[in-house]
């Protein structure tokens, strides 16, 4: 642009310079060339010729240049002419518009002749000549064209031409510059008769015209869109709707002319239009139209278009909606059963429509039934889901699955009863996104004859919903397999392959699945759980399904101390724990957690830990003191076991007797004379019975007393609880005291007064409560008042005195030293006296 203006002022200074001694206005110079305007790439040849009178060359010896735009050219002077002609050839010029400068070079460089040359290529021929007729009011005609894909670079005028061959009226319309349409009006066309129309391009370079175009401009109408009225049942016609509709309001006096029609439906829970539109060819606005080969029972939705002949389509029609007649269910249900119990199984059976299953009908149940004729007997489960669970016996083996409507009951699909079976032969599943609303599935499988094939399941993990779950079935050579469903980015999805054998199910391997994966939406909280030496604990809790948005692949733990040296440790999905090792003592750490999934990463908060330093002293002290108590303790053991002395083994191995079982002898290695207690102060030994009660009776017992207590079958234990006391336990009180009494020795008088004649009474203790674990039931013998040299009958209160009979008096001394204890009572009485 720059260059341009400053060949414009150089030619302006040449014509005043040429003017400025003459008073006629001449330039100094005269430059022709071949063309002012030349097809782009063209050689130009251009001269240059100084006038004899022009100022600037009079008396000087002057050298002709020539610029073009702001670049030097090479020239040569004209054969058989002077100095002041010279010419200049450009063989490639490349300009679509410059100057070109003639100057000469005196004292100074002189611009004394110019011209602007263009440049460009002829008009291409218009191409895709089309017209389109409105029939709303008013009336037009619109034609359109493309002017090529080259650039002419000139300036080029369209014009648009038509003619009317009933008529022969001839019509030019004038196009502006840069546009490639125009609305011929109502008064420049006939709708029913045919037309040429051609269009005609014209610049410095040449001229072109379009292909002509004949129509007929109804035929070229584009019409708005109809309208539906109703959609109705044909009576007794299965499968067939009848559809009245009509015109726009502009189009509604081409009521009597014959169209032709589109209709296109799809079903009520559909997305998609019927890919192919059903033609309907010459048919009237006033007449209704059928359309039938529709599914039975089923809500349709449906569109029309309308054109006339080859016109273009008009736009669709609002939907309108219509139901066809309904017939009984057809085609099988594809099922899909898991079996679990033994003796009574708990089965979950999910089904969907095969590719030849009709539901045929709005409100569409199932029904499974153990029996194949339709029954109330043998049902297990009504529904109108897709799925069932119910409870069978070990005994069925298959069900039934029918699908029943307004119209009637499906064929009974046939399901076996088949138990998972303890074996597999899937290996290496893995699941990657297909696209946003589909997952490839694949798995490894190994040969096997009893297989058939395979089930792939899958449903979402955060969500309960058995109505959820969706399955598809493959044969035993597929295994790949793309499912689709409206997966949720960032949502985990459970997706498990199982082996279908020819008698029973295998078991499944199962992965996680996500269509879509981001960075997570939290990372758990760093906890120290414990720290030792060098070492910390650090634990974390796991990151809740709903929040993970992709599969861990780690967890990274960074820290690092003062000394800003930063470390990181991985760890695997499955773990909680990290142990960090080697670190310095007395140094501040900071660490945080990153957790990583294959669509991004999160970070976590910081926290800040302490290593406190070794104290050896401590340490050396609490073991030093830990094995001094350990050695005591042990030396106490010992020492308590293989000690002699008897008061203390006595402390920790107390000798129960067994009375009953045994003499009073027996129960002591030491001599009889060590169950005698030297005086009153000194100490009982704690190896003899648990006590001895002493009981004050009337001074004569009748008989009735004595079956009295020969017959009561009571517990007699309480009859040792005396007011007196025992003599060999000190301070004893029969009710405050957890011991058993061996006996309970009755007195005629009061026990602190002189002791009558009266034999004394020694009564068994008739306690339940085992004085040793190995005493065996039995019947104590009858024991015998060794004061008396014979026993009354009625005083035999130990056991049965039935076998007893009276022997000689033996040596009191013998018979003292076989009861001791009886003894230390005679004693005891002795002193009493």
């Amino acid at each position: 642009m720059i260059s341009t203006w400053a060949s414009v002022i150089a030619m302006l200074l040449a014509f005043v310079n040429g003017a400025r001694n003459e008073d006629n206005i001449q330039p100094c110079a005269k430059v022709q060339t071949s063309s002012l305007v030349v097809p782009l790439g063209s050689p130009v040849t251009a001269t240059c010729a100084i006038r004899d009178g022009c100022p600037l060359v009079i008396g000087q010896n002057i050298h002709i240049e020539w610029r073009l735009g702001d670049h030097f050219l090479p020239s040569s002077p004209v054969a058989n002419e002077s100095s002041r002609v010279s010419e200049v050839v450009i063989p490639n010029f490349n300009h679509t518009r410059v100057f070109l400068t003639c100057c000469v070079q005196s004292s100074a460089v002189q611009v004394v002749g110019g011209v602007e040359i263009r440049a460009g290529y002829p008009p291409e021929a218009p191409q895709k000549l089309s017209c389109q007729t409105n029939l709303t009011t008013p009336n037009t005609l619109t034609c359109t064209w493309d002017p090529g894909r080259q650039a002419t670079h000139l300036h080029t005028k369209y014009t648009l031409h038509t003619k009317i061959w009933d008529s022969n009226e001839n019509h030019t319309y004038k196009v502006l510059p840069g546009v490639h349409r125009y609305t011929i009006p109502r008064s420049g066309f006939v709708l029913f008769s045919e037309m040429e129309i051609y269009v005609k391009a014209v610049n410095e370079l040449g001229e072109a015209t379009s292909v002509p175009l004949i129509l007929e401009p109804i035929s070229a109408a584009k019409f708005d869109p109809p309208t539906i009225l109703k959609a109705q049942v044909v009576p007794k016609r299965y499968g067939c709707l009848k559809l009245s509709w009509s015109l726009s309001q502009h189009q509604a006096w081409m009521r009597d002319y014959r169209l032709n029609l589109e209709v296109r439906l799809k079903t009520a829970e559909s997305s998609k239009w019927s890919e192919q539109p059903i033609p309907l060819s010459q048919v009237r606005p006033t007449r209704p139209v059928e359309q039938c080969r529709l599914l039975h029972g089923t809500h349709y939705l449906i569109q029309i278009r309308v054109r006339y002949q080859q016109s273009p389509w008009s736009e669709w029609s609002s939907s309108q909606s219509g139901v066809t007649l309904e017939s009984a269910p057809t085609g099988r249900l594809d099922s899909w059963m898991k079996v679990s119990g033994d003796k009574q199984r708990n089965i979950h059976l999910f089904w969907k429509p095969s590719k030849q299953f009709r539901a045929n009908g709005q409100n569409v149940s199932y029904i499974v039934s153990v029996q194949k004729l339709p029954g109330e007997k043998g049902k297990v489960c009504s529904t109108m889901g897709n799925y069932c669970t119910f409870q069978l016996h070990r005994g069925a083996k298959k069900v039934y699955l029918s699908a029943v409507n307004a119209a009637g009951k499906s064929s009974p699909t046939e399901v076996q009863i088949y138990l998972t079976k303890g074996r597999t032969v899937i290996s290496n599943v893995t699941v990657t996104p297909h696209d946003d609303r589909s997952l490839l599935v694949q798995w490894r499988s190994l040969l096997s004859s009893s297989l058939t094939g395979f089930v792939v399941e899958w449903r979402p993990l955060l969500k309960t919903d058995l109505s959820l779950v969706q399955f598809e079935i493959t044969d035993r050579n597929q295994t790949r397999l793309v499912i689709t469903g409206s997966f949720e980015p960032y949502k985990p999805y459970g997706i498990s392959v199982y082996p279908r054998f020819k008698d029973g199910i295998g078991l499944p391997q199962t992965v996680n699945a996500y269509s879509r994966q981001k960075a997570p939406s939290m990372v758990p909280k760093l906890r120290i759980k414990k720290t030792w030496q060098s070492h910390i604990e650090l634990s974390w809790d796991e990151i809740p399904l709903d929040q993970r948005n992709g599969i861990i692949q780690n967890y990274k733990v960074f820290y690092w101390n003062e000394k800003a040296l930063i470390n990181a440790v991985n760890v695997e999905p499955e773990e909680r724990r990290l142990v960090l090792k080697d670190l310095n003592t007395g140094s501040l750490y900071e660490a945080f957690m990153m957790v990583s999934t294959f669509g991004g990463s999160l970070n976590g908060s910081t926290i800040h830990f302490e290593i406190e330093p070794f104290d050896a002293v401590a340490v050396v002290m609490i073991v030093t003191v830990s094995g001094v108590g350990l050695s005591l303790l042990i030396i106490f053991t010992v020492m308590t076991c293989f000690s002699n002395h008897k008061r203390m083994k006595r402390r920790f191995w107390p000798v129960v007797p067994d009375p009953a079982n045994s003499s009073v002898k027996r129960w002591t290695s030491d001599s009889t004379q060590d169950a005698c207690l030297a005086s009153d102060s000194e100490e009982p030994n704690p190896i003899y019975l648990s006590h001895l009660s002493f009981l004050d009776l009337p001074v004569k017992l009748s008989k009735e007393h004595d079956d009295t207590w020969l017959s009561s079958a009571e517990d007699t234990s309480d009859l040792g609880e005396s007011i007196c006391g025992s003599p060999f336990i000190p301070g004893y009180s029969g009710s405050n005291s957890d011991s058993v009494p061996y006996a309970t020795v009755m007195f005629s008088g009061p026990c602190n007064s002189p002791a009558p004649n009266v034999p004394h009474v020694y009564v068994r203790s008739e306690s339940t409560q085992p004085l040793l674990e190995t005493e065996e039931s039995f019947s104590p013998k009858c024991y015998r008042n060794m004061a008396t040299e014979r026993m009354p009958r009625e005083q035999c209160f130990f056991g049965s005195c039935h076998d007893f009979a009276p022997e000689e008096a033996a040596d009191p001394d013998i018979l003292w030293d076989d009861f001791p204890f009886l003894r230390a009572l005679a004693m005891n009485d002795t002193q009493n006296d």
